[in-house]
């Protein structure tokens, strides 16, 4: 019955210093696993071409406008704002250690971050919510939801925070919501399905999906279910997780399937629907994988295991696809996007038209910028400060190039990064291999 009422919404809407010694230069990972399909007849949306692997110069009549800089004070969504892009961060280019506390937790954190009036969010796989004060170099509080029958089974908590209040998903089936501050549970619900998505907060509306790939609204005052969207599931998971942007006007979901969905931000309901799961095997090998989604209103970019879309926010149609996989979230500045390729190259993208402005090996600029042997790179994030693009390594080093494209400094960060970085206050924060928070300043 499920599958059939899905069928019937597809019909409705329509991916190391630089050397061995240093250890900068990592071999590359397995790629995502292919997707796959549970809709025979469903028709695919092109064909799959060879990865793009061009080198494409930068012409000189393009010029680039810069964003604001931003010298952000909060940091309530683990993917920081609503479109899940990043706005032109600022921080002390001296970036010395201006920080560093004494071990948090024993237990195995999570690698996201949230900062509110002070405090720095964190939660761990015992489901512990911890908040460590920065000013008083301390764990303020620690809170644990869970009772007795649930203490040995691992937790994922999904998070964001507003008003001093940090609204939780898990992979339980549980949804409430904490004031920290108050040290209070405001609401609780057990929905027994497990949550499998980022959290996003429309006007007095929690978004979530489930495994289930159902779109959930609910109430943030009580936790009612004010809306469900049931959408196509998959009976076969992998580690990709459903996602959730807002726009000004649009809500945007993709799903486990691979569908990609646009809900009016203002009544709920659907403006358009379109499938990017470009395999029609049933394989397990074959199953929708991707990175998180970004949008700047007029566009939304999906990069999957197999291309990278650039569609129209309002209409669905797809601008432009893209033979390109992108194995980290790629990052939007005004109306260019700029991605990693899975062979290393820096690409920059005009969302105008999809033209490609530039596209650099990445690993044989920096080769050539510190005159050592060219080798593959393990990416962690890329992210635009100060006018620059960061591109964060796993093993704790930056590349910082120009707008342009050109390597402008590689840097070695004092402590090993395990989380997620975030920019407050004109610093860098995170926290390293030992459980203990870094600042940079």
């Amino acid at each position: 019955m499920r599958f059939f009422f899905s069928f019937l919404i597809l019909i409705l809407f329509q991916s190391c210093s630089f050397d061995n010694k240093s250890g900068i230069w990592q071999s590359k990972e397995n790629l995502p696993k292919k997707a796959s399909s549970q809709f025979k007849d469903f028709k695919k949306l092109s064909a799959i071409q060879d990865n793009f692997n061009k080198v494409v110069e930068l012409k000189k009549e393009i010029v680039f406008n810069f964003p604001p800089k931003i010298n952000n004070k909060k940091w309530e969504d683990i993917y920081y704002n609503q479109s899940n892009n990043y706005d032109n961060f600022t921080f002390n280019q001296s970036k010395n250690l201006i920080f560093k506390s004494k071990k948090i937790s024993r237990n195995k954190l999570d690698d996201f971050l949230l900062y509110d009036d002070g405090n720095l969010i964190i939660s761990d796989k015992k489901g512990n919510i911890i908040i460590f004060s920065i000013e008083q170099n301390e764990v303020v509080f620690k809170f644990n939801f869970y009772k007795k029958e649930y203490k040995k089974m691992p937790k994922n908590l999904n998070l964001i925070v507003k008003k001093s209040i940090i609204y939780v998903s898990d992979n339980i089936g549980f949804i409430y919501a904490f004031d920290y501050k108050k040290e209070k549970v405001l609401w609780a619900k057990d929905y027994q399905i497990p949550f499998r998505s980022n959290l996003k907060i429309n006007n007095e509306n929690l978004i979530a999906v489930d495994q289930n790939n159902n779109i959930y609204f609910f109430n943030i005052n009580d936790g009612n279910t004010a809306k469900m969207i049931p959408t196509e599931d998959t009976k076969i998971k992998n580690n990709f997780r459903n996602n959730i942007s807002l726009s000004e006007k649009l809500i945007f979901v993709l799903n486990t399937y691979g569908s990609l969905y646009a809900i009016n931000n203002e009544n709920n309901k659907m403006n358009w629907f379109l499938n990017l799961n470009e395999s029609l095997d049933t394989d397990p090998g074959n199953l929708f994988d991707g990175n998180q989604i970004i949008n700047n209103n007029n566009n939304v970019i999906v990069t999957s295991n197999k291309s990278t879309y650039i569609i129209n926010s309002f209409t669905g149609l797809v601008v432009k696809k893209l033979n390109i996989i992108s194995e980290i979230k790629p990052l939007i500045v005004n109306n260019y996007l700029f991605l990693i390729s899975k062979n290393n190259l820096i690409i920059c993208v005009d969302l105008i038209d999809g033209a490609i402005i530039y596209s650099y090996k990445l690993n044989q600029m920096i080769a050539e910028f510190l005159k050592i042997k060219e080798k593959n790179l393990s990416l962690k994030n890329i992210i635009f400060a100060n006018n620059r693009i960061l591109i964060l390594l796993k093993n704790s080093y930056y590349i910082e190039l120009n707008i342009n494209g050109n390597i402008t400094d590689v840097y070695k960060f004092p402590q090993k990064i395990y989380s997620d970085i975030i920019f407050v206050n004109n610093s860098i924060l995170y926290l390293n291999n030992k459980n203990k928070v870094i600042i940079l300043g």
